[in-house]
């Protein structure tokens, strides 16, 4: 029987905190980031030091793309090995944050724009737990994703991100996670531990994408496909560019902006990652 306090736990959701709560984007790069201690790693572990303590982590990770919008809604999400060809070590990673049902309900019913569908399938896959595990390893904070839908253009994920602002108020730290720039097929495998080694189309548009977003000009970044060859070279898809437009999306006019991880990764990645607030 479900007691009063508990049907106003429910009701009631998150309450208003008396300041925002920061919002990040995360180049999550290799799965590897995930166990090994590196310079990306530890960032985020320092990170979690200089930012309030969430009540609870929306993570939208390029790794959940779907036909439509979907929440994580159930009580203990499954920690999801999405990848393959790593160590055995990887795949026997738990992260066993718990889930928070209430707060999906919260945030599906805040996003006017989309019709979002309470997932009890899904978990927190490793755009998610990477970070994450870094961040809070005891595990105890909850954790939800946020799907990206694959059928909308990046206006109208910007515009969906905005309806998450209010989840700001109330402690919840928003992440977005991918990578800036992130094409795969042009990886140079052999300068995968050269952390300063990147293409001169890779380390342009990224110098490009920081500088718009110091600047706070959000309609190139969104429209991204007209900023030249370098971009489409930097996003030949969108899954991983995404999750920064959301990022964005919840941004605060007062925000303050700073850049972390700033590296290049095989040539044509980039760690860059961004704290608002």
């Amino acid at each position: 029987m479900t007691t009063l306090s508990a049907f106003r736990s429910f009701t009631d959701g998150l309450p208003e905190q008396g300041q925002l709560m920061p919002v990040l984007f995360v180049g999550h790069g290799s799965p590897m980031n995930g166990i090994e201690d590196t310079e990306f790693s530890r960032r985020w572990t320092q990170l979690a030091k200089e930012i309030p303590t969430p009540a609870a982590v929306l993570v939208v990770s390029a790794h959940w793309f779907t036909k439509g919008t979907k929440i994580t809604a159930m009580d203990f999400p499954q920690t999801i090995h999405d990848f393959g060809g790593f160590p055995k070590e990887l795949f026997e990673v738990q992260y066993p944050a718990p889930g928070n049902p209430a707060l999906a309900k919260e945030t599906a019913e805040l996003l006017h724009s989309a019709h979002v569908e309470l997932d009890h399938d899904w978990g927190l896959d490793h755009g998610t737990w990477t970070i994450v595990r870094h961040m809070y390893p005891d595990a105890k904070i909850p954790v939800l994703q946020l799907s990206i839908d694959y059928t909308k253009g990046a206006q109208y994920h910007y515009d969906l991100a905005k309806e998450l602002y209010s989840l700001r108020k109330k402690g919840v730290l928003i992440i977005g996670s991918g990578n800036m720039v992130h094409n795969l097929r042009m990886v140079a495998w052999d300068k995968l531990n050269d952390p300063e080694y990147g293409f001169d189309w890779a380390i342009n548009i990224n110098n490009k994408f920081k500088s718009l977003i110091q600047d706070g000009n959000h309609k190139p970044l969104i429209n991204y496909s007209e900023l030249g060859k370098e971009a489409l070279l930097a996003i030949p898809t969108p899954e991983h560019y995404l999750p920064l437009i959301y990022t964005l999306g919840v941004k605060d006019a007062n925000d303050n902006i700073s850049f972390f991880n700033d590296k290049a990764v095989g040539g044509s990645l980039t760690m860059t990652s961004v704290k608002l607030g």
